[in-house]
């Protein structure tokens, strides 16, 4: 695999810049392999292959308009992976069939969990500072607190929607002073 990754790879880049002969290469070369993956794609949910070869032209029309998305530092074949998933799950939506898929199959082309900002209580209550009376009160009574909109309005004697107004603005006024470094 790590061969044909690596054959494909230079074709798709060489196709990017012009390369016509490269490009025609690849699609040949990707056929097979396409439907392999889509006919696997078919029997995990239980379904005869019946629209391999649509699902294979959907793909192949997809990694056409969507070539120059791809990441030539990246590698190629996870990408591919994604188009045919991503036409198999569109084929299968129009069946009205359901699918579900492990996230073990995936795992590897996933992007990681972005890095968690979480703020100490002091540095909340240092920010919560900056907004003034029910805005605040709300904002802590739901966020730090953990009350729901329904027992925060209970509590303030207000409306659902003007406690998630409130809500609203204070997170908004909360943001903005974060990003600038008031904190």
């Amino acid at each position: 695999m790590r061969s044909e990754e690596a054959r494909w790879a230079g074709w798709m880049r060489a196709a990017n810049a012009g390369d016509s002969q490269a490009y025609r290469r690849l699609l040949e070369a990707l056929t097979p392999f396409l439907r392999m993956v889509v006919r696997q794609g078919f029997a995990r949910a239980g379904l005869s292959g019946s629209e391999v070869e649509d699902v294979v032209q959907e793909t192949l029309l997809a990694i056409h308009l969507k070539r120059q998305t791809w990441d030539a530092e990246q590698l190629f074949t996870p990408w591919v992976r994604a188009v045919a998933r991503n036409k198999l799950i569109d084929n299968l939506r129009r069946r009205g069939n359901r699918m579900d898929l492990p996230i073990e199959d995936f795992a590897d082309s996933l992007p990681a969990e972005p890095a968690s900002e979480e703020i100490s209580r002091g540095e909340a209550e240092r920010l919560l500072s900056i907004l003034g009376g029910r805005q605040r009160e709300i904002v802590q009574a739901i966020c730090v607190d953990g009350a729901s909109i329904k027992e925060a309005s209970a509590k303030f004697g207000i409306s659902e929607g003007a406690t998630r107004v409130a809500l609203h603005r204070g997170l908004g006024a909360l943001a903005a002073a974060y990003r600038s470094g008031e904190r």
